[in-house]
């Protein structure tokens, strides 16, 4: 049973840590909005999710020309779908931060990650009127 449990919350599980990493991202836009030269990014939900879902992760790895290197760790898969967001309207400082995507993104983001977190709820209350005989 605990078996079937974990298959059924996988794909959410995934979904919301990339909802969460996501949030992470465009909270660390808003928050540089006044730094200069900041470039804004996202992450590609759909990639992540593809990624985590089959645990793949970046190509990209280290190359080690020692025995006594220290191997590197490849990206994993949310941080390999972090992207720059197109530029929409250039700053003189250099800043690509437009709070009005940003805020618009962050409330998306917001809504979806309690909307899995509600269709969850209701995966677990219904896994648990089964196993009660309800």
């Amino acid at each position: 049973m605990t078996n079937r449990l974990d298959n059924e919350t996988r794909f959410h599980q995934a979904a919301l840590n990339a909802r969460a990493y996501r949030q992470q991202v465009i909270a660390s836009n808003i928050a540089n909005a006044d730094t200069p030269n900041f470039k804004a990014r996202d992450v590609d939900f759909r990639e992540a999710l593809a990624g985590a879902l089959g645990g793949k992760t970046s190509a990209l790895a280290l190359k080690t020309t020692a025995q006594r290197h220290l191997p590197g760790a490849a990206a994993t898969p949310l941080e390999a779908s972090l992207k720059y967001r197109q530029e929409e309207q250039g700053a003189v400082d250099g800043n690509t931060v437009n709070m009005d995507t940003e805020r618009a993104a962050f409330a998306e983001n917001s809504v979806q990650y309690q909307a899995s977190v509600t269709f969850i709820n209701g995966l677990l209350r219904s896994m648990q009127m089964a196993v009660q005989g309800q």
